[in-house]
C-alpha cells in the first residue's frame, strides 16, 4: 500500500507540465509543434533556449519536490526503506509527466524527471549522469542519445549501489528496487523508440536544428 501511495504522490507532482504551461503562456500548445512532445528538447527547439532551460528545471525539480514530500511524510515510519520509496515516487513522477490524464495522456519522455530522481537518490550518481549526458551531446549533437545514456546510467547506478550495499536494503527489497529502476529506464527507451530508429538510420535531428511543424 505504501508503495502505491508513493506512486500516486509522484504522479500528482508529475502532472505539472512545465513545457505545456510555458507554451500556453506564449499562446501555443507545444504538443502541436515540432516533435509533438511536451518535454525539454521540444521546448528548446520550438520556443528557444530560455524555454528549454525553464522546462528542464521545472520537470527535474518536480521530482525532487515529490521525493522530499514522501520523505517528510514517511521517513519516520519507513526510514529503513526510503531509497526504495524514492524510486517508486520517481516512477510515479515519470508516469505523470509522460501520461498526464488531463492532456489525454500526451506528455513528455521523462528524462528531466528521471534526472531529478537521480539527484535525490545520489548526488554523485547525478553528477556522473549529467557529465555523461553533456559529453554525449557535445560529441554527437544528439540530445536523444545523451538522454538514453542518462537513463541507462541510472539503472546501472542503482544496481552498482545495491551491490555495494549503499541502499541498506534487504536482498528482496534490492531486487524490488532494481525492477522499479528497470521500469523507469524501460519507459525512457520506450518513449524514445522513434528517436532510436532515427539514430540507427542516421536521420535523427541534431541539437540546434529547428523542429518541423506537425
Amino acid at each position: 500500500m505504501i508503495r502505491l501511495l508513493c506512486i500516486l504522490i509522484g504522479y500528482a507532482f508529475g502532472l505539472f507540465q512545465t513545457g505545456y504551461i510555458y507554451g500556453r503562456l506564449k499562446g501555443i500548445d507545444i504538443r502541436e509543434h515540432g516533435s509533438g512532445n511536451a518535454g525539454t528538447t521540444n521546448a528548446l527547439r520550438t520556443l528557444g533556449t530560455k524555454a528549454g532551460v525553464i522546462t528542464f528545471i521545472g520537470d527535474c525539480f518536480k521530482c525532487v519536490l515529490a521525493v522530499v514530500a514522501v520523505r517528510l511524510i514517511f521517513s519516520e515510519k519507513y526510514g529503513d526503506i526510503i531509497p526504495l520509496l524514492t524510486v517508486y515516487t520517481g516512477l510515479g513522477v515519470v508516469l505523470g509527466h509522460n501520461y498526464p490524464f488531463y492532456l489525454k495522456f500526451r506528455g513528455g519522455k521523462g528524462i528531466a524527471s528521471t534526472a531529478g530522481l537521480i539527484l535525490t537518490l545520489d548526488p554523485l550518481l547525478a553528477l556522473i549522469g549529467f557529465l555523461t549526458f553533456g559529453a554525449a551531446v557535445a560529441l554527437t549533437k544528439y540530445v536523444s542519445l545523451g538522454s538514453l545514456l542518462l537513463a541507462a546510467e541510472f539503472f546501472l547506478g542503482v544496481v552498482i549501489g545495491g551491490v555495494m550495499n549503499k541502499w541498506s536494503l534487504s536482498q528482496g527489497q534490492l531486487w524490488e528496487m532494481y525492477i522499479v529502476a528497470a521500469v523507469i529506464t524501460g519507459l525512457a527507451f520506450f518513449r524514445h523508440r522513434q528517436n532510436i530508429k532515427r539514430l540507427v538510420s542516421g536521420t535523427e535531428r541534431k541539437i540546434g536544428e529547428k523542429a518541423e511543424k506537425l
